[in-house]
């Protein structure tokens, strides 16, 4: 059985439980599973009216809502490439990655960005917004089930090795490249996803319905995957309708879980943090101790009286931080970039495990994922069941097995590049422990080579010195062929403030790792200037060109 079939059962044996719930300023709106059985049915009759035939790629540009989960699940059933875009990237890169894939149809969710993609291409394919795609009335097609028929007849028998997305890779270089994923994939990802999430709920004692918080765009391969997941479980999914309401609507939806990038888990320590500053003393001093004396009992260090500040800590402080961040909250998932390790352990600190996973949108979003009974912090767990990983030349990650995907649209000598001898080259490099439990180390293409031969994985350093200066937004290291590394820092700091920060991180490393100099830029770095990829990471070499009067000035002779 298929994956979307299995989805499409799930769906039809439980009709009356709401599936998907939007949260619209306070308010909860659910979605049942038959109406989301309807809806699906509606847009497959609509993508027939169109025209569309299987095997056209269908490209759908919206935010997260309930009817994207319906066009996305519909485009599917229909036979169809779906090609999900992010609603808030440049229209220039959208415009680049549709001529790439030449959708027959484009829909949007709205005026604005169908406004947006037509007013830069012309003679750009057909762009049907979501009302007007719905608006024609409705004719019986193979999508059509009688009263009292299995709703089993809204899903299509697939062949493993259909493509059903293209998604595009978040473009760290100039170029984006499609991730053609199958139907085999999926099936393989969501069998290790729904299994490793049951042992997840399992191990923490945990029974009954789980509802699951999303906020991250269902165009990500990882939030997708995890969507996917939650309606093969037939779980709950809260999904977010304003980021600048987050922290509201984590409260509101009460998750048990949720998936998450590191930029998130370090504002909220960060967060914690700044509030505790504030408090009064004895609040402020029973946080501060009862976590030193935290860190101290795990490394064999404990005091005398570290004791009664870690009780008094449990019982006074640790409660109310959790409750804040969710009160049926019983884990974190992490993934996109390695998490630095001390946050990490603060949330282990107060209660709520953090596991990290690894992936790329190329092995249909996770390889690894940590176990939630065993889990080392800074590293991303063991490979999944049926994954194979390895390390290669420079430590790169080698990665084989039903996930991989088989290629990039329309992209031969890249996809030859990626897979070689039956192993998928990552491009990340890594290490891994006699228990087989993985740790990313960083980008071979990021690895900066000073003039003096010495090899600095940038990644690390610029962790340390944010999490020495929380202000800081990015950390950019450069130094490529020059004789000392120097730092670009975003933000609103005073240069009193970083001086100090770099100085402090300075002493933890190697000389030739040491920051020398140091540039704050007044600009920050954004997905709509173009300086961070949609899932926010550096694009470094479009930083490097905009900096560049910036960076050769840290060079010259003062």
């Amino acid at each position: 059985m298929n994956f979307l079939l299995t989805i499409v059962r799930k769906l039809a044996g439980n009709p009356d439980k709401p599936i998907l719930y939007e949260i619209h300023e306070g308010e909860l709106r659910a979605v049942t599973c038959r109406e989301l059985l309807a809806e699906i049915c509606l847009v497959r009759r609509a993508l027939v009216r169109a025209g569309l035939r299987p095997g056209d790629r269908c490209a759908l540009l919206a935010p997260n809502s309930a009817r994207w989960v319906a066009f996305d699940l519909a485009i599917m059933a229909e036979g169809l490439i779906v090609v999900p875009l992010y609603s808030r990237q440049a229209p220039e890169e959208l415009v680049q990655m549709m001529k790439d894939c030449t959708p027959a149809l484009l829909c949007c969710a709205d005026e604005s960005l169908r406004d947006a993609v037509t007013s830069r291409w012309q003679g750009s394919p057909r762009v049907l917004t979501f009302s007007e795609l719905l608006a024609t009335p409705s004719s019986p097609t193979r999508c059509e089930v009688a009263p009292g028929a299995p709703s089993t007849q809204l899903a299509v028998e697939m062949d493993v090795q259909r493509p059903v997305t293209i998604i595009y890779t978040s473009g760290t270089s100039r170029e984006p490249k499609g991730v053609v994923l199958s139907v085999g994939n999926l099936n393989f990802m969501l069998e290790r996803t729904t299994s490793r999430l049951e042992e997840l709920m399992s191990s923490l004692q945990f029974q009954g319905d789980h509802r699951v918080f999303h906020y991250l765009p269902f165009c990500f391969a990882g939030s997708w995957v995890t969507l996917l997941t939650c309606l093969v479980r037939n779980n709950s999914l809260m999904i977010s309708m304003d980021l600048n309401r987050l922290a509201d609507e984590i409260r509101q939806a009460a998750p048990h879980y949720f998936l998450n990038v590191p930029a998130v888990l370090e504002r909220v320590r960060n967060a914690v943090h700044a509030q505790m500053e504030k408090r009064g003393r004895l609040a402020r001093t029973l946080f501060f101790r009862g976590q030193g004396a935290w860190g101290r009992r795990r490394n064999n260090m404990a005091k005398r009286l570290d004791r009664m500040w870690l009780k008094g800590v449990q019982l006074l402080v640790f409660p109310k931080i959790r409750s804040r961040l969710g009160p049926n909250l019983r884990a974190l998932i992490c993934g996109s970039a390695p998490l630095s390790e001390e946050t990490q352990l603060f949330f282990q600190m107060v209660g709520i495990p953090v596991l990290q996973v690894y992936g790329l949108t190329e092995t249909t979003a996770i390889c690894t994922m940590d176990q939630v009974d065993d889990f080392s912090p800074g590293r991303v767990g063991p490979a999944i069941p049926g994954i194979e990983m390895r390390l290669g030349a420079n430590d790169e990650i080698l990665v084989r097995g039903p996930h991989v995907f088989p290629g990039y649209w329309n992209r031969p000598q890249a996809t030859e590049e990626m897979l070689r001898e039956g192993w998928l080259h990552t491009g990340d490099q890594g290490e891994v422990d006699p228990t087989g439990n993985w740790k990313i180390m960083g980008r071979l293409k990021n690895l900066i080579i000073t003039s003096g031969g010495h090899n600095i994985r940038p990644e690390p350093v610029e962790q340390l010195i944010q999490s020495a200066l929380p202000a800081a937004e990015h950390v950019v290291l450069v130094g490529n062929g020059r004789k000392f590394v120097s730092a670009l820092i975003t933000g609103h700091i005073p240069e009193g403030l970083a001086d100090s920060a770099i100085q402090k991180v300075n002493q933890q490393l190697s000389h030739y790792k040491q920051i020398r100099r140091f540039y704050i830029c007044q600009e920050l770095f954004t997905i709509e200037n173009g300086l961070l990829t949609v899932n926010r990471k550096l694009r470094r070499a479009l930083i490097a060109e905009r900096f560049k009067e910036q960076i050769e000035s840290l060079y010259r002779d003062p």
